[in-house]
């Protein structure tokens, strides 16, 4: 049965939309924040761009935006308390949602999750406004990897954990 779109079909449409979870960081004149993020995708490699969709309501919003430099860290399958904390699932305040993990200071000056899956530190280089969202368009300046640790994905308004496929035919994906 095909029907009109409306705002609560779009949102259960979503819902179903397989996403990794992440925390997008920031640090300079406008503060220190973090928030989780599933809306994240890769736009390029050349250079190295990706895109975070983040809510003008979100309370990293302006931060992240002032400061115009982002750390996206990709999370590992154990980090959903920390998923949650920067969610605000947790009565944690901004502050104190970094005690939740263990953070260093990427090359960037920005705060990095020491276990994230991957890293990616950079600048915002274009913002586009859709709706009640900001899309950042955030160009990769520096990249840590791990080689260890399973994904932690958003489907059907819950966490799962995602294993790394084994074997050779995963490294040809």
């Amino acid at each position: 049965m095909i029907q009109a779109c409306t705002q609560a079909d779009f949102r259960e449409a979503m819902s179903r939309l397989l996403a990794a979870v992440n925390v997008i960081t920031t640090d300079g004149p406008a503060g220190r924040f973090g928030m989780t993020a599933s809306a994240i995708c890769s736009v390029t490699d050349t250079p190295p761009t990706v895109l975070a969709c983040v809510n003008q309501k979100s309370g990293a919003h302006e931060a992240l935006v002032r400061n115009g430099m982002v750390c996206v860290n990709i999370l590992r399958s154990d980090h959903e308390a920390l998923a949650r904390d920067f969610a605000g699932m947790t009565a944690l305040s901004h502050d104190d949602r970094f005690q939740s993990g263990e953070w260093e200071q990427g090359e960037q000056g920005l705060p990095r999750l020491t276990a994230a899956l991957a890293s990616l530190e950079g600048r915002i280089a274009d913002l586009q406004t859709v709706g009640s969202h900001s899309v950042l368009f955030i160009e990769v300046q520096s990249i840590q990897l791990s080689e260890h640790g399973d994904g932690l994905a958003w489907f059907g308004r819950t966490f799962h954990r995602l294993g790394r496929a084994n074997g050779e035919a995963a490294k040809h994906v």
